[in-house]
């Protein structure tokens, strides 16, 4: 197998991970000893907003009152898409009991955290599909208290987008903070103003809120530690040019750190993608045309391979966010990959259908954890927990076992919890 790269990335220096850290857990220290107050306080100065952290009711009926009535119907189609996939998802996951050996019953039991903190990113974009893809989830899960936090804006009447406060309430959010960055994950973490302190943190975001929730992970839960979103493009000659170029262009125009990748095996191809992809994204408006321009030219890539196996190999290496097939025979490529995100299959399958409407989550590791984990799903928010009863009719072997292995390891008190019970067994025999 071999690859060439016919364009290779040139990724710049990212910011220090040590400075990150250090920035990061410094306002967490901050918050986390001033509560509330230093909160308000790092809010005013970050998120440059001077209203009301909390979302009254009052502001988020006003706010659904301005949404267009085209945007809550699509709203609605698309939360439907992703609440039956939620909900398809939770019926697959069931509490169970097996019997292991006569008088030894062990099972598991499903159980929604009791508080989940949704963030929602605010910056370049509004993000009404993040908003959906957590809240719905955690909501089809069980979850009894649902937080959603997003950075507010100027030019917001309510801080926070309307399209993104009426999507908020629509999906079940209990309340809603306008409140970004940093503090935003904190006040979702430390249970402030007026909230639960969250069982576990969801929701995409900068490199401050990925590092937040990294800093954060075992006192909360969190879904994942995400980076910049990236794509990937399976193709054979049968591909159209033109539709992979705009797919590339549709995901790199995230910012100017999403990696987008193509694999293929047709020279022609590659070479056609090469000169159609700096035309697609000089056709965007700003600033989604610099942020196209800039990821591509840094972090694009086109590899050119000598067979769909070694395409495979090279998408199972990098664990791509979202990978695409555009190839012939779907059903080898969807038993044959191992690694992604999430995977979409056929040239009419763009990415941006998972991103926003299709239904499957769009929260989805980055960075090649794809390798380990998969996305955001119902089961973040459930724990699966076990239980086991003991009758007499198990009691003396299992007890016995228990005994021994304990006493092998050393451990002598375990072993005589087992052997007081058998004693007690003996003792409580019928005498014959």
């Amino acid at each position: 197998m071999s690859e060439i790269f016919l364009k290779q990335s040139t990724p710049a220096n990212p910011v220090a991970a040590e400075d990150l850290t250090a920035t990061v857990s410094g306002i967490l220290r901050e918050i986390e000893a001033g509560g509330e107050a230093a909160a308000l306080r790092l809010a005013r100065k970050f998120d440059g907003w001077s209203g009301e952290i909390v979302v009254s009711d009052a502001a988020i009926e006003a706010a659904c009152a301005r949404v267009p009535q085209q945007l809550k119907d699509d709203i609605a189609y698309a939360h439907d898409n992703i609440a039956r996939f939620a909900e398809a998802q939770r019926a697959s996951m069931t509490d169970m009991q097996v019997e292991l050996r006569p008088g030894l019953i062990a099972g598991q039991k499903l159980i929604p955290v009791t508080s989940a903190g949704c963030y929602v990113p605010g910056g370049r974009y509004s993000h009404i599909a993040s908003a959906m893809m957590t809240v719905t989830t955690a909501r089809v899960a069980g979850v009894p208290h649902i937080a959603a936090a997003s950075p507010p804006r100027a030019d917001a009447l309510a801080g926070i987008p309307d399209a993104i406060l009426y999507t908020l309430h629509y999906c079940g959010a209990h309340r809603i903070l306008a409140i970004g960055g940093v503090q935003g994950v904190a006040a979702l973490a430390y249970g402030l103003f007026g909230l639960e302190p969250a069982d576990i943190l969801v929701g995409p975001g900068n490199q401050f809120v990925a590092e937040a929730k990294r800093l954060l992970f075992g006192r909360t839960g969190i879904d994942m530690v995400a980076g910049p979103t990236d794509s990937m493009i399976l193709a054979d000659d049968s591909a159209d040019a033109l539709v992979v170029a705009m797919d590339l262009v549709g995901q790199a125009e995230h910012g100017p750190n999403s990696p987008v990748w193509l694999v293929t095996t047709s020279a022609r191809l590659a070479e056609e993608v090469r000169r159609l992809v700096p035309t697609c994204a000089a056709r965007l408006p700003e600033p989604n045309r610099g942020n196209a321009e800039r990821a591509w030219d840094a972090l694009g890539e086109i590899v050119l391979c000598d067979s769909f196996e070694a395409m495979a190999a090279y998408a199972d290496r990098l664990g791509p966010e979202h990978l695409h097939v555009q190839a012939a025979d779907l059903e080898w490529w969807r038993g044959r990959l191992r690694s992604y995100g999430s995977l979409f299959l056929g040239a009419e399958t763009t990415v941006a259908f998972g991103d926003k409407a299709a239904g499957p989550n769009h929260v989805l590791p980055t960075t090649g954890a794809a390798r380990y984990t998969g996305g955001l799903s119902v089961q973040k928010f459930l724990k699966t927990v076990t239980w086991q009863t003991v009758t007499e009719q198990a009691l003396p072997q299992l007890a016995a076992v228990t005994a021994r292995i304990s006493r092998h390891e050393g451990m002598e008190g375990h072993a005589r919890t087992a052997d007081i019970r058998l004693e007690r067994l003996a003792q409580n025999a019928p005498k014959r």
